[in-house]
């Protein structure tokens, strides 16, 4: 395929979009992380920061703000019993969170 039909292809094809901007936005975060994964130090940093990354990835698909859900959870985790971790997942804390703030 020659460069003038590559450009010109979403004449053809209607799904196909001019820019590709939605594209990059969303592999962004991983190579911003694939660069910071150079500095983790040691193998016990790169799993720290793994499981940040995970705990934030996880909020965001909970339609969870990440900053408040890692609020709430360094709040309480130093109290919480182990055995109960799993209460302290987003989709299990946050909406007690929510209930809270809306009767004050």
């Amino acid at each position: 395929m020659t460069h003038w039909q590559a450009l010109t292809r979403y004449c053809e094809d209607g799904r196909i979009e001019v820019y590709n901007n939605t594209a990059e936005r969303s592999i962004r975060p991983l190579v911003l992380g694939r660069r910071n994964y150079l500095f983790a130090g040691s193998g016990g940093g790169g799993h720290s920061a793994a499981v940040i990354y995970s705990l934030i990835g996880t909020a965001r698909l909970n339609d969870v703000e990440p900053n408040a859900y890692l609020r709430a959870v360094f709040e309480r985790i130093a109290d919480h019993p182990i055995n109960r971790i799993d209460e302290l997942l987003p989709w299990r804390l946050m909406p007690i969170e929510t209930a809270a703030q809306q009767v004050a």
